[in-house]
Formats: structure tokens, sequence, C-alpha cells
């Protein structure tokens, strides 16, 4: 069969301070904590998802809370930055918010026809507020931001790699990738990078992707990025990449059940760890749709030690 991944599912990235990550991604951005988890492979640690009202698949931003690590050192085998979408002319509100709201930014850039908003958040997380794109979002009825402002979801992510060769051919040959064009960094103009799209194309399922061999490798910790995500519809085509993957020759794990979806993981030849993930099941299967994200959520197969997890875990 012809398997096609529908864009960015999720990007999951590392916080210290879980307390103060919610305070920005929900009161400074406007997103929503859908579900407030744990790590299922380290529960002593806070697993915080983020997205539009409803917990829709492609809006999804995830912080493992692991305050014990190194901050993250950026380099090459690195997301460099995620892109949110948001409205079109709603940039300039944007800038105005987040100057008020003391964010570190840079100016309104335009960049393949898009003008974008580079920020980070408090521990340096590096973003994007692009304007435009199309969106199956929700937007949250109760976040400090308008509706007509709201972040629509996922935009594209950036990968830093040493050579963009390897990269290039994973994308194009293996996950169905097709170029989209090229652009020039516009503080730099000896920086340029290459954008792909799957799916329908367009903002949602871009991935740009630059060659840096002058940087250090990237090592993942605090402020950084863990992986980033692929949206596939359903487990049997989901079953169908793992095995196209493993037919590759590329490393790649059995298909883990998160509860919330199925994943596998693998990592491309620049270094970046990727996931294929499935939309559904959803958020909404343990907790009431009106209280996404209020108390701690357990998948089944964890909640036998709720009462060891809960005592190893700060209360927020």
């Amino acid at each position: 069969m012809d398997l096609e991944l529908g864009g960015i599912h999720h990007v999951t990235a590392v916080t210290a301070r879980a307390r103060q990550n919610i305070e920005f991604y929900t009161k400074v951005l406007g997103l929503r904590l859908v579900k407030k988890t744990v790590n299922q492979d380290v529960t002593s640690s806070y697993h915080l998802f983020y997205a539009d009202g409803v917990g829709t698949a492609g809006t999804d931003m995830t912080f493992f809370d692991w305050p014990n690590v190194p901050a993250h050192q950026p380099g090459y085998g690195d997301v460099s930055a995620t892109g949110f979408m948001v409205p079109e002319g709603s940039l300039d509100w944007w800038e105005k918010r987040i100057t008020e709201q003391k964010v570190d930014h840079g100016p309104v850039e335009e960049r393949k026809g898009h003008r974008l908003l580079p920020l980070t958040d408090p521990e340096g997380q590096r973003l994007e507020l692009i304007a435009g794109g199309e969106s199956e979002a929700v937007p949250w009825r109760e976040s400090p931001v308008p509706e007509d402002m709201a972040i629509r979801g996922l935009a594209a992510v950036t990968l830093t790699v040493a050579s963009s060769d390897p990269t290039t051919t994973l994308l194009e040959r293996l996950l169905g990738f097709r170029r989209a064009g090229e652009y020039e960094f516009p503080d730099n103009s000896s920086r340029h990078a290459t954008v792909f799209e799957t799916g329908p194309g367009g903002l949602g399922t871009e991935v740009h992707v630059e060659a840096r061999p002058d940087l250090p490798p990237a090592h993942v910790g605090i402020g950084g990025v863990h992986h980033v995500a692929f949206r596939t519809p359903n487990e049997h085509e989901h079953r169908e990449w793992r095995e196209k993957v493993a037919q590759a020759g590329i490393a790649v794990t059995d298909v883990i059940d998160r509860y919330y979806f199925r994943s596998i993981y693998f990592r491309e030849p620049g270094g970046v760890l990727f996931e294929i993930a499935t939309d559904g099941p959803g958020f909404a299967q343990d907790e009431d749709m009106a209280h996404l994200g209020e108390a701690l959520s357990l998948p089944p197969f964890l909640e036998p030690r709720r009462a060891e997890i809960e005592a190893q875990l700060e209360p927020i």
C-alpha cells in the first residue's frame, strides 16, 4: 500500500521547571494543558502535553520534566526550532503581547512567503510563531489569548545536521517527503535551509533542514527538543510504517502503546530522534473533555502503581 505521513504529530522537549513551564505555555502562549501524566519510561518525572482545546493531533508540544539533566547544547543532530501556526495578520499582536510579557524574541522576519516571529521560552527553548496555514485545531475557550489570535497547531520543525544529504535521502526516499523550496536566513545570507513537506503540504507538514558542519554535536537537555513525531491515521498504517523502516535497515523500536496513541522510534542519519505516532485514540480516553489535564492521569498499566508514582512527584 502507498503510505503517506499526515504531517507533524507532536514535538517533545525538556524542561526543568514544570510549574513555570505550565505558566508560560498556558498563560503566555495560550495553549491548553490537555494531559498531565508521567514519562512512561521514567515514572518519577512528569510528562506534560499542551495542545488546542481538544488535544487534536498535530497541535501538541509536550515536555519531559527532567530537572537533573544539563542544559541543552545546541549543535548538529538537533531540532533547532519548533514553529507554531498563528492566523494571518496576528504577528503584530503577538509581538506586542510577548514584549509585554518580557519574553525574549527577535524581530519579525519574512521567510519562504510567511512572516514569523522567533522567540524563546524561559529556559531557552527555541520557538517560532509563523503566520498562515490551515489547521483542524479547535481553540481553547478558556485561553487568555483571543480566539482570533490563538495558536492553531504546529507549523514546522527545523533540523540542524552536519550534512544534509543523509537526512534528505531518508525524508524523500523512505518517509515520502517532497522538496518545497529553499530560503536564506535573513541575518546571514550564507546560511540556507531546504524545506520538505508531506501529506497535504504547507504549514503543519514541513521539515526544514540546515547543514551546519561548523557546529559541535548537540546534546539534548533542558531547553532543547528530545524528538519530533509524525502523524499516521491508524494502527494498520502504523504497523506498515514500522515494517518499512525496519526493511530499510534502520534500527526501530517495536510498536509501543502509549495509551493515548501508538508510537515507534528511530534515529534519522543526522542524529535527530524521529517518532511516528497514530492520531488516536486521543486524550479523552481517561478524562472528561471539560477537565483535560486537571488531574494526574496514568495509563492502565501504571494505575496499580499510582501511590508509588505520586509519592515521587512534586504536586503541581
